[in-house]
């Protein structure tokens, strides 16, 4: 049986409960399905990588880096809202490719999804620890400097010499909270997202806002700084690294998919969910990246943990003497408050999304058992999410922010591809399949989504392709020792022809 069998998406729906298992609860309508979005979209990308890609890449043209990302978003939003309404199931691009594209797609991209979601996860941990340690500074409490960042970073020391940090604590601190929240219920995890996306929104907002009063257009120009002579430092090279590297910013509506399957009405909302959430998201990543390079000078940013706070502790420097600088000094304290609180929700989004995708994957026999278990009280795939939940604490408490985004931008660029290019395939395959929602100008618009993916990845450092390609090969080897031999569709297809089981 050939390793490209799709399954029908009747199957796939009808698979949806495994034997001898519960099913998860239909409780998210569209407000929470918006709010996910915005608390996956909203955070480590916009607090923290959008200073280092400005500092390192783009220069206040981060502005421009922030327009071609989010177009890429647009163009992938639609393709996945095609899908997650056509297939409203657990699994998003991994379900997909499935229907489309065959088992062996199918596997390779359930594989990278853990690049997208478990090590987004972490590189959000790591994000969250850092302005736990500036909020804590604020407040006059020195955090050990050896214990709050991945191993052989240099951490900076007011009034001493650097320290060379051991290991990140508060981020894994902050992945165990998480875990238990998720362990306990989708629908309280959606609510707790719910409150703190009101949260950080009003934060970003309040930037926005507070940091335009201190714009020094000077720190505008030049508004694409000349290329010293490698590529993706400045120039218009520097503008498409910096669009590769703050991608990361806008993932996170790809993780609504994941949730099809507790939705109440998923044709109608999920396509809500995803652009709704993409659209208010993109606007605020405009405007609040312009007005941070307006404040600082770009270069100021490298390497900091919480460029939004330097921004607008900068904007207080100048209001000394004013009546802005009272306000301006609480205006600090809450968006440190505020960037931790808009982290937090993007973990939980993260981690919800991760388990859905190994739950989807068991169930096909293409990972241990286990792994597609949900707890007969809380209905949530408990066991999976507690080895998200160390895989992540590991990963966050060990490895520098830097190698972590870079490799979630590469993994989630390269989920765009596929379901790009499986929204014209099942546009070929299954042309009389319901849709809800259907992407325009099929195939123009899926083919150009995925060439524009395809360019930014081409834009990523070399060294994390080679991640990549060591990651992927590691996945291939996973799949020919267990998935292979151990998928349920070889299983109960091997003899049969019945349309039910494969195309």
């Amino acid at each position: 049986m050939s390793i490209f069998a799709t399954k029908s998406i009747e199957q796939i729906e009808a698979e949806q409960i495994g034997p001898g298992e519960g099913t998860l609860k239909r409780v998210l309508g569209p407000a929470q399905l918006v709010s996910l979005g915005v608390g996956a979209i909203i955070g480590t990308g916009i607090f923290v990588l959008t200073g280092q890609a400005a500092a390192a890449n783009a220069g206040p043209a981060i502005v421009l880096s922030m327009v071609i990302a989010g177009l890429t978003s647009v163009l992938a939003a639609l393709c996945y809202s095609e899908f997650a309404a056509s297939v409203p199931v657990a699994g998003s691009a991994y379900t997909y490719a499935y229907a489309t594209l065959g088992e062996f797609v199918a596997w390779v991209i359930g594989w990278d999804l853990i690049l997208e979601y478990a090590l987004g996860a972490a590189t959000v941990a790591v994000g969250w620890s850092g302005n736990l340690v500036t909020l804590l500074h604020q407040l006059g409490v020195t955090f050990p400097a050896a214990i709050s960042a991945a191993p052989g970073t240099i951490v900076k020391v007011a009034g001493g010499d650097p320290i060379t940090a051991v290991f990140n604590v508060p981020a894994v601190l902050i992945t165990i909270a998480v875990t238990l929240l998720l362990i306990i219920g989708v629908s309280e995890s959606a609510t707790v997202n719910a409150v703190i996306v009101v949260i950080k929104l009003a934060v970003v907002l309040i930037v926005i806002g507070a940091g335009a009063l201190f714009i020094d257009p000077a720190n505008w120009h030049p508004f694409i700084p000349p290329n010293t002579g490698t590529f993706g430092e400045y120039g218009w090279s520097g503008v498409l690294r910096g669009a590769g590297v703050i991608f990361f910013a806008y993932i996170g509506f790809d993780a609504v998919s994941t949730s099809a399957q507790e939705a109440r009405n998923p044709q109608r909302d999920m396509p809500r969910g995803i652009l709704g959430s993409l659209a208010i998201c993109t606007v605020l990543f405009v405007l609040v990246s312009g007005v941070m390079v307006g404040i600082v000078p770009y270069r100021q940013m490298l390497n900091e943990p919480a460029p939004l706070v330097i921004a607008i502790d900068a904007a207080a420097q100048r209001a000394v003497g004013s009546v802005w600088e009272g306000p301006l000094d609480v205006v600090k304290v809450l968006v440190t408050v505020g960037a931790l609180a808009a982290l937090s929700s993007v973990m939980v989004v993260m981690m919800l999304a991760q388990p859905r995708i190994f739950l989807a994957m068991s169930r096909d026999g293409l990972l241990p058992e286990w792994a597609g278990r949900v707890h007969p009280r809380f209905k949530t795939p408990h066991r999976s999410t507690i080895v998200t939940g160390i895989a992540v604490a590991l990963a966050s408490g060990l490895t520098p922010i830097g190698t972590l985004g870079t490799l979630v931008s590469i993994g989630t660029l390269m989920a765009f591809v596929i379901v790009s290019i499986g929204v014209i395939v099942l546009r070929r395959t299954r042309p009389d399949l319901p849709r809800p929602f259907r992407m325009p100008m099929v195939p123009l618009l899926p083919a150009l989504s995925a060439l524009v993916a395809l360019v930014l990845m081409l834009g990523l450092p070399r060294a994390t392709w080679e991640r990549l390609v060591l990651w992927m090969v590691l996945g291939l080897l996973f799949y020919g020792v267990y998935g292979y031999r151990k998928s349920r569709l070889r299983a109960q297809g091997a003899g049969s022809e019945d349309p039910a089981y494969l195309h």
